[in-house]
């Protein structure tokens, strides 16, 4: 961790008033790359994040893995004080990321319309469930619900008939976030150009479909509606997972010359010259039957071994790794994925690292997740509120301060 802010966003200025997921992993990148983001929580009790797992005074390790980085302001938006105040600060700023229900914001007095006569040069970023527009825009968003509307879920499990299986991981909700930082991006690069703000609109729905690339053109180009594979491939084989000796292994064998390194890595040459194997459509056509072939074969060694031969032939393979496994990795350790950081209550939490390196602006880690509220005086200040003001808005509850902010003041 470093105290020092040389990211490529370095100034640009970020409110970001989120709950759980989307709306914070997008802040969360900015942040990382050098924006100064300050996470506006309701209160009372802020992000229901903060009470996913164990945690002391809401500072828990889930919210610190989407809230690094950033510094906590909180506001009763039940308080006309309150609203004002965040008001003045959000016209003040670059960027404003909201993800709440809509009409949330208009109710708050902060909608795009009226912010956008306000500070033509603002960039306003909805994260929803489906979009501001459209027959779905009142619907509130969860990773489950656009996991299955999107087609996710569809293609999702072992074989067809099965029960639906969601992805593990929330990919919509983790993924609308980084559209939305991509967007909020070229919509910062818009405005070095023209000196206008613009609104960006992103929901769970549309990143969900994103992920549907092949099976998406495999209906739009043939009517055929794709059914779960388990871990194959729609398109190409072999190309999914494999039991072996001891656990399981993923070989990516799918064009022809990898197809021809990989049998020779296994000794099975017979299945090079076989008919039903000769091209990547025929391997398609007669995928259970080579499954049940390259199965046998795994079998008898165990992944590591498999791995030896495999890498050395220039196979692509890899383990099936948990997350404990993929944590203590040695490439992961290499391109330091997992960074420790200070919690705000004492101690420290894992958290996964900025995912993308830079050459000349590498990004950091700079501070914790905020507990609630934690930097609100100092927020105040920055945006322009005199010191009684400041007083004023925290003794009369419109504007929270974290008891260790306050305690620290005395």
């Amino acid at each position: 961790m470093t105290d020092k802010n040389t990211g490529m966003l370095h100034g640009l200025k970020v409110i970001e008033m989120s709950h759980i997921m989307a709306a914070p992993t997008c802040g969360q990148m900015l942040a990382d790359m050098g924006a100064d983001v300050v996470k506006v929580e309701r209160v009372p009790g802020g992000d229901d994040t903060r009470r996913f797992g164990e945690g002391e005074h809401g500072d828990s390790a889930a919210f610190a893995m989407m809230n690094r980085n950033k510094r906590g302001f909180a506001v009763n938006t039940r308080s006309d004080e309150g609203r004002a105040a965040l008001k003045r600060i959000i016209v003040q700023a670059d960027v404003f990321i909201e993800n709440y229900r809509k009409g949330a914001m208009e109710h708050f007095g902060i909608g795009w319309e009226e912010m956008h006569v306000l500070n033509p040069r603002l960039i306003y970023c909805s994260v929803s469930g489906f979009g501001r527009t459209g027959p779905y825009a009142e619907r509130g968003g969860f990773d489950l619900i656009t996991q299955a509307m999107s087609g996710i879920m569809s293609i999702t499990g072992e074989a067809p008939g099965r029960p639906p299986v969601k992805v593990g991981a929330p990919i919509t909700d983790i993924t609308a976030g980084i559209l939305s930082a991509v967007g909020i991006l070229g919509a910062v690069a818009h405005r070095y150009e023209t000196g206008e703000g613009q609104y960006v609109d992103s929901s769970l729905y549309e990143a969900g479909i994103l992920h549907t690339f092949w099976q998406t053109a495999i209906y739009q180009t043939s009517g055929e509606i794709s059914q779960p594979m388990g871990s194959a491939h729609p398109l190409s084989a072999p190309y999914q997972a494999f039991p072996t000796k001891d656990t399981s292994l993923v070989v990516g064998a799918a064009n022809q010359n990898t197809w021809l390194k990989f049998v020779d890595a296994i000794d099975a040459g017979e299945l090079a010259a076989d008919p039903r194997f000769k091209t990547s459509n025929k391997r398609m056509e007669n995928l259970d039957a080579l499954v049940e072939n390259l199965t046998e074969i795994l079998s008898h060694r165990t992944t590591g071994e498999w791995l030896e031969r495999l890498e050395a032939a220039g196979v692509p393979a890899g383990p099936v790794y948990n997350v404990k496994e993929m944590s203590e990795d040695q490439h992961t350790i290499a391109r330091g994925m997992i960074e420790r950081v200070p919690a705000a209550t004492g101690g420290t939490h894992g958290v996964i690292a900025h995912p993308v390196k830079y050459s000349a602006t590498p990004t950091s880690i700079r501070r914790g997740a905020p507990l609630v509220g934690e930097h609100s005086r100092e927020v105040l200040a920055e945006y322009g509120f005199a010191a009684d003001e400041i007083e004023g808005l925290i003794a009369s509850g419109a504007v929270h301060e974290s008891d260790a902010t306050a305690q620290a003041a005395e």
